[in-house]
């Protein structure tokens, strides 16, 4: 038991820590973009932590691309196609995003609900270089019943530095052995840098709560290791576009193997699908309906730090049956620092006694 909550420790905290990321060019709805990045949770999600604080610290990448509606999608909210304009768009997205992510957890020992209880505080600062290249051709209603054909040819691209939302969380988790469970709820508080004529943002624009739960078999004898949480994204409106994107639904995963109480491996994926249609005053696409998934391998190592725990966590994403949103790979490095797991509890030594 020990062995579990050492590693749950970091390894959550880890994952949590991700989150911030959640503002970027690699997921779905209004514009290629939604709250919530597939691949958050992974290995040993719902086990419980150590109470106390815990800092992480991740540097995340991605570089994804797309075409067809993605584009026209994109074209139409910073405002390159007016909307009396009808047309086809055959132009390609290429996005590059690199964040810096900060994270404060802190976990409570009195129990919540018979569970531990942990509240979350994340911020992020990175950049996002976005272009888009390709033709726009259609036909242009005038005043009076008048169309005229219209055709242009479109290169932008656009680069920003800054802050992105700021993302809360709470949670609790369970443990009953070798099985673990949890429930969460997390929002979106849309203050990062963020204009809706604008190619490339760092913030997403509107708010956003997301909520679910999850399971993770883990036996510290063995070191297997099985987790999965389901989630799902009620977004509010965009009130600068008018635009309210679905309901979505998301599943991450991650299996692995700790080769040592030091080194673990394995694989980590996701599954994502728009349940809910895009709506809106502001919506000129449609339904819109954006779906995903992902696999790929991760590696984490387990060291002290002083009286801390250190965690350091590398793991990648390559992305696969996309539709209606960028398609690419993605990569973190993740750095935790939690409290150490308490030593064993020392039975005193009984003397006997003899005359």
């Amino acid at each position: 038991m020990r062995l579990a909550k050492a590693f749950a420790a970091i390894a959550i905290a880890a994952l949590v820590a991700i989150l911030a990321s959640i503002p970027t060019k690699s997921v779905a709805d209004e514009s290629g973009i939604s709250f919530w990045i597939p691949g958050i949770f992974g290995s040993l999600a719902a086990t419980p932590q150590q109470p106390g604080w815990t800092a992480a610290a991740v540097y995340y990448h991605t570089s994804v691309s797309a075409g067809g509606d993605v584009a026209r999608a994109r074209e139409i909210q910073i405002g390159r196609i007016p909307a009396n304009l009808t047309a086809t768009v055959s132009a390609n997205v290429n996005a590059s995003v690199d964040l810096g992510l900060l994270n404060a957890t802190y976990v409570f020992a009195t129990p919540v609900l018979g569970g531990q209880a942990s509240a979350s505080l994340i911020g992020i600062y990175g950049a996002n270089t976005t272009s888009l290249d390709g033709s726009v051709t259609g036909t242009l209603a005038l005043p009076g019943g008048v169309s005229i054909p219209f055709a242009r040819t479109d290169s932008i691209s656009d680069s920003i530095s800054g802050f992105g939302d700021v993302i809360p969380q709470f949670a609790l988790r369970w443990n009953a052995g070798v099985n673990n469970y949890m429930t969460y709820v997390m929002g979106d508080i849309p203050v990062g840098a963020y204009q809706s004529n604008r190619l490339a943002n760092i913030g997403l624009g509107h708010g956003a709560i997301d909520a679910g739960g999850g399971y993770t078999y883990f036996n510290p004898q063995t070191g297997h290791e099985l987790s999965g949480v389901l989630g799902f994204t009620y977004n509010f409106k965009n009130t600068d576009t008018q635009y309210q994107s679905g309901v979505d639904m998301h599943f991450d995963w991650g299996a692995s193997q700790f080769l040592s109480k030091q080194v673990q491996v394995g694989l980590v994926g996701y599954l994502y699908q728009q349940l809910g249609c895009d709506s809106g005053s502001g919506d000129r696409v449609g339904c819109f309906r954006s779906r995903v998934g992902g696999i790929g391998p991760q590696i984490g190592f387990i060291f002290p730090v002083g009286d801390k725990q250190g965690y350091l966590n590398f793991k990648g994403y390559k992305e696969f049956a996309a539709e209606n949103r960028p398609e690419g790979w993605n990569a973190w490095v993740t750095f935790v620092i939690s409290p150490a797991a308490p030593p064993p509890a020392v039975t005193p030594t009984k003397h006997v006694i003899t005359k």
